[in-house]
């Protein structure tokens, strides 16, 4: 048995048993960041530290009090808000005591809320603020097995015997600590490796939301699989921004326990740019649109320093990408990422034009970043590859506890999502869908015996939705959802995820592109631009102290718009190209429900909102 065999199956039943092992282990090391904002509301925040023991103090206390509350294992408990370490030192705490964490995306709407809380029949709700609190009074009599509910910011709310503070949760959990010393150790030993630890639900595109459930083994196993893909180690250190409520943002905390690195934890979006220097983080995950905000930003700064400037840049991405391309194929080939002499010498030059100041905005000691919970336009990883911030695509989903597929050590292939990781099996069925088996698997949907047994075989084999393929030395690439392909009706069968990724490698002020085409006669496009990018634009295009709609709507963006789609259609396949598209009034947002929260997009949704667009595309071809 190899030693990765070894330190996967013998992994101990719980994420809960690793916590304590950790903090054993290194009771007086770094294990959180975190932002004080200033009291003034002016400056820069405070970042303050807790190291594994202070970490287990908070923990065991919020455990404790969840207990003295009257919570048994396996009741659900609740959590309602925003990335923050609170959120972790709770989740922490309900698995400690035994129960298991209902994730709840802060946006959602109190009916979806409620629905969540009573059909996880959840006991507790531990609410980030008023806002999340005032969801679940909304909707009080819906919920009569919620007992209690423990707010994290008391600021606006009113205490009684059953909502009351997070700080007042662990006072009453250390008083109860104090009488029953051993109580954390003996429920974490009781804990049993098919126990539910969390139920996490999916936001579908149509319907109810299914909850997902994920026993402590899954936990622990990812663990174990993170430390054994050699990705990372105990010097590394993470920001952390990601929604916790996905799956994507649970499974970082699980690794950071087994390896013991430092985590940044700040969930505010609007604060990346401006925390990244301060944290200087060796690595970090995001989802896709990130990387590409901060690829158009880079592209429409260049244009608006002139012609020059932007023709530099444009030269430098060039060179990026081939550099990008030659040396992960040399890499492939050989084990060395080289490249020829002419190629390394224009790269050094455009490394200290272009390159260092995006590595220097990253915080300067970035060494990865790892994209997931949707596909990564190929050529905007190829460009930050080339400029020294490697992203590393995974793959996974809530199903299968995030990390089933992912890039081990250097042996990343920009356009791939990697090689299945240990323990972990794909296979890809004869109609092109990936199979997944292993570890990491979930038990099944909570309450929806039927709708399992849809997806998940006897023998273990979970469907996965997705199409894709394996390369003979087992890299996975991913097509496009089974059911988000689109047939032609002159039978052509087309990824749109391919299409648009493409199209936000072309062109640096599009947000959010849908292609639609199935059963048409040709493609068409909705396309939305982001507005930081598309403002800077305007001021240098006659179109200044315009509105944001009217910028959208002036017929020199639409002829812009126009040429970066003549662009894309040169690289397709006749039936792939996009003969009519149209602007969208505003981007799409979670707001409208139109992406999910972890910004992947709604198809049905967008569809029906702007099905006039559509249809006016359409609008005297033969189908219409």
């Amino acid at each position: 048995m190899s030693d990765t065999q070894t330190l996967i199956e013998n992994r101990p039943p719980s994420l809960a048993a690793l916590f304590l092992e950790r903090v054993a282990a290194t009771p007086d090391t770094e294990a959180f960041r975190y932002p004080v904002p200033p009291s003034s509301g002016q400056g820069p925040d405070d970042w303050k530290s807790l190291s594994w023991a202070q970490t287990a103090e908070r923990v065991y206390a919020i455990a404790a009090g969840l207990i003295e509350l009257g919570v048994r294992p396996e009741q659900r408990v609740a959590l309602a808000s925003s990335t923050r370490v609170e959120w972790i030192l709770a989740d922490l705490g309900i698995l400690c005591a035994g129960a298991a964490t209902t994730t709840v995306y802060p946006q959602t709407n109190a009916d979806e809320s409620a629905f969540i809380l009573a059909d996880s029949e959840s006991k507790v709700l531990i609410a980030e603020n008023a806002e999340q609190l005032a969801k679940a009074e909304e909707k009080r009599e819906e919920l009569p097995e919620l007992a209690h509910v423990v707010v994290i910011d008391p600021k606006g709310v009113e205490t009684d015997d059953r909502v009351l503070t997070l700080a007042e949760l662990e006072k009453r959990g250390a008083a109860y600590l104090a009488s029953h010393p051993e109580l954390i150790k003996e429920r974490v030993g009781a804990i049993t490796r098919d126990q539910l630890a969390t139920l996490i639900y999916t936001s579908g595109t149509t319907g109810r939301p299914k909850g997902v459930r994920l026993p402590h083994d899954n936990w622990s196993y990812m663990a174990k699989a993170i430390a054994a893909s050699g990705l990372l180690g105990p010097d590394d250190v993470q920001y952390l921004w990601l929604p916790l409520s996905h799956v994507f943002g649970k499974v970082l905390t699980s690794g950071q326990i087994e390896i013991g690195h430092v985590t940044a934890v700040d969930g505010r979006v609007d604060k990346i740019i401006e925390n990244l220097p301060v944290v200087q983080p060796t690595y970090m995950a995001a989802v896709p649109r990130i990387f590409e905000k901060v690829y158009n930003g880079v592209a429409a700064k260049a244009r608006a320093g002139g012609a020059a400037k932007y023709k530099i840049f444009q030269w430098a991405a060039g060179v990026a990408r081939e550099y990008a391309k030659v040396t992960q194929d040399n890499f492939r080939r050989t084990g060395a990422r080289s490249a020829p002499f002419g190629l390394a010498a224009q790269h050094k030059v455009a490394d200290a034009l272009v390159y260092a100041k995006i590595r220097e905005a990253f915080g300067g000691r970035m060494r990865a970043c790892i994209s997931g919970s949707a596909a990564l336009a190929p050529e905007i990883g190829y460009f930050f590859s080339g400029a020294g911030i490697h992203i590393m695509e995974g793959y996974g989903l809530t199903e299968s506890s995030a990390a089933s597929v992912v890039y081990l050590g250097e042996a990343y292939r920009t356009g791939t999502v990697g090689k299945p990781m240990p323990g972990t099996e794909v296979r890809i069925a004869d109609d092109g869908e990936i199979l997944l088996r292993g570890p990491g698997i979930m038990e099944g949907y909570h309450g929806l015996p039927e709708k399992t047994a849809e997806v998940l075989e006897p023998d273990g084999w979970f469907h996965t939705g997705d199409i894709g393929e394996l390369s003979p030395d087992g890299y996975l690439r991913i097509t496009d959802r089974k059911k988000d392909l689109i047939k032609t009706s002159g039978g052509k069968y087309i990824a749109p995820a391919e299409v648009e990724g493409q199209f936000k490698a072309v062109c640096p002020y599009v947000s959010n592109i849908l292609v639609h085409g199935a059963d048409r006669n040709f493609c068409t496009a909705l396309i939305a631009l982001d507005e930081p990018s598309l403002m800077a634009w305007a001021k240098g295009n006659g179109l200044e102290g315009r509105s944001y709609a009217d910028v959208v709507a002036a017929p020199a963006t639409v002829e812009m718009v126009g040429q970066y789609i003549e662009q894309l259609n040169q690289g397709l396949q006749r039936w792939q190209t996009i003969k009519k598209f149209r602007l969208l009034p505003r981007d799409l947002d979670v707001e409208h429900g139109e992406v999910t929260p972890s910004l992947k997009l709604k198809r049905p949704v967008v569809e029906r909102e702007y099905k006039h667009l559509i249809d006016e595309m359409y609008a005297g071809t033969r189908e219409a």
